[in-house]
């Protein structure tokens, strides 16, 4: 898939808010919300995008609310493989968990006012995030219903017990990325093996936000509908 297959995505308005937490004693920002945009709890590389948010609109999905944290700007790759994937940096990663879960989702509470019922909200993640997003959901099944998790990397990879509660699971990887692919149809099967709710998409593209923004929407559709 190419990124002229993406729902045509105009400029659309909304409040967009960001806030800065200490984060492992530096700041980071922590969290930007996108509080008119249609998308479920989302994890991203970077900051919430409100491109991200214009696909979404676009394709006339349900209202939702997009949150998103700032990746690390470290230029070691590696700093960021440990806070993503478990197996690598056990205190480094829960360390980021707790910032995930309870500090962005404390702040998400008190700026909007909102719940986050585990069925109405998705952890979301792509390439290396999308470890991340897989690690949540199944760390976490009572906070985060659902799964979306394009071309997720294999640094984390099926354990040999998986938990007795699993999220729904939608995963998506390309034709021309046969590295990720064959990962996110690992987690596939082994996911579906263990009794779990799982889309497995396989589209022509390649590796990168064009081919990640146009499947978005039918994730968001497929787990809380159109």
């Amino acid at each position: 898939m190419s990124g002229s297959d993406a729902p045509r995505a105009d400029p659309i308005a909304e409040e967009h808010v960001t806030v800065t937490f200490d984060y492992d004693g530096a700041d980071r920002s922590g969290a930007r919300a996108a509080g008119s945009a249609r998308g479920g709890g989302v994890r991203r590389r970077r900051a919430a995008d409100p491109q991200w948010g214009a696909y979404l609109e676009a394709a006339d999905v349900r209202p939702t609310m997009i949150v998103g944290a700032h990746r690390t700007d470290d230029e070691d790759e590696m700093v960021r493989i440990r806070e993503y994937s478990p197996p690598f940096d056990e205190q480094r990663f829960a360390a980021h968990e707790k910032f995930f879960m309870q500090d962005i989702r404390r702040w998400v509470r008190s700026r909007f006012g909102i719940t986050m019922p585990a069925e109405r909200t998705a952890v979301c993640g792509v390439s290396a995030s999308g470890e991340f997003s897989i690690a949540m959901g199944l760390r976490r099944p009572d906070v985060y219903g659902a799964v979306f998790s394009a071309s997720p990397g294999c640094g984390y990879r099926p354990p040999d017990v998986m938990p007795r509660v699993l999220p729904r699971t939608y995963l998506v990887a390309g034709t021309r990325e046969p590295f990720f692919r064959d990962n996110a149809i690992r987690w596939a099967d082994a996911l579906r093996d263990a009794g779990a709710e799982v889309v497995m998409v396989e589209r022509v593209g390649g590796h990168g936000d064009p081919f990640w923004a146009a499947e978005f929407p039918r994730m968001v559709a497929w787990a809380f509908g159109p």
